[in-house]
């Protein structure tokens, strides 16, 4: 086996002279984090998760599905955002894995599960919502430690100057791309992206840093939605939204600037109008429910409409 190949991912080899010598230049992920900011106007997701919930009661749904749906979709089109930087050296991932952390209960001091999947190009809301559902329910109650859990169980097990052997030797392995696919599959620290839904906890975004174990380059974190009035830049007018706060970090070795902010604007559209995107392609239940709900907002903008024209009408002279 050639010393550059990884299971992971391929080799990046039409970089540019700058690109190529970037992980030379800043060797960590520390020293390498770009952030960004996002408001995101959620009212047509909110509008279609309730849809979507009404159509498929047994497989709920929420506005973080939305989000990873979005998230797996910007992959797609900026596929430059699905790379990693390992031994100095740039590669394009093998796959759109996205790693997310759930509480086991919501109480104070429950365990944090983390959870990593593939997300096919071509699978529908649907059939990710089930399956990350199932993965959820089987974490919680299956009983079974992960992979991870029982290396860590060994790892914990030895003496301090030990554990630094182990981990010194990790970093050579890495670094030569030694590790088997079944190691770098079962490990939610090499993924193409961590999303975390701190809106589910009631709380706002933070800034979250980059790990130097795995191969994550992007680390996103979901604020909770909230009511506001934001005014029109065109118009000056104010309007309510309902506003969600979106915080990137970003490790600016894999890809520049500009293209990440590409690829988080194209993300930022699908989630304030999916059903455009096409969030719902396939699904006539949901589609169905939408189209009603749309006749709803149209009566009721035409009879604000005639309440508009009649007060017109008793202003005049």
């Amino acid at each position: 086996m050639l010393w550059w190949r990884r299971a992971d991912g391929d080799l990046v080899k039409d970089g540019t002279d700058l690109r190529r010598v970037m992980p030379y230049v800043m060797r960590r992920r520390s020293e390498s984090t770009v952030y960004f900011d996002q408001r995101i106007d959620v009212r047509n997701a909110e509008r279609f998760v309730r849809a979507f919930n009404e159509a498929h009661p047994e497989t709920r749904a929420s506005l973080f599905h939305v989000v990873l749906w979005a998230s797996r979709q910007g992959f797609v089109e900026h596929s430059g955002l699905n790379r990693f930087v390992a031994g100095g050296r740039l590669y394009q991932r093998k796959g759109i894995w996205i790693s997310y952390s759930a509480k086991q209960r919501m109480q104070k001091g429950a365990p944090l599960l983390v959870m990593k999947r593939e997300f096919e190009p071509a699978e529908s809301f649907l059939a990710m919502v089930t399956a990350m559902r199932t993965q959820l329910s089987t974490a919680k109650f299956g009983g079974e430690r992960s992979t991870v859990d029982s290396e860590l169980g060994i790892i914990l097990k030895l003496p301090g100057f030990a554990r630094r052997l182990v981990f010194a030797a990790y970093r050579g392995l890495e670094s030569l791309g030694a590790f088997p696919r079944a190691f770098i599959e079962n490990d939610p620290l090499y993924a193409s992206l961590f999303l975390t839904d701190l809106g589910s906890l009631g709380l706002d975004p933070a800034y979250h840093h980059l790990y130097e174990y795995g191969t994550i380059s992007i680390f996103g974190a979901l604020g909770r939605a909230r009511t506001e009035l934001v005014g029109d830049p065109n118009s000056g007018r104010m309007e309510r939204k309902r506003i969600a706060a979106m915080r990137w970090s970003f490790d600016e070795r894999v890809e520049d600037g500009l293209y990440a902010g590409y690829g988080l604007k194209y993300m930022h559209r699908l989630v304030e109008d999916p059903v455009r995107g096409g969030i719902a392609e396939g699904d006539d239940a949901t589609l169905a429910l939408l189209g009603a709900a749309e006749v709803d907002v149209d009566l009721a903008a035409a009879g604000d409409a005639d309440v508009a024209d009649a007060v017109s009408a008793d202003d005049r002279p």
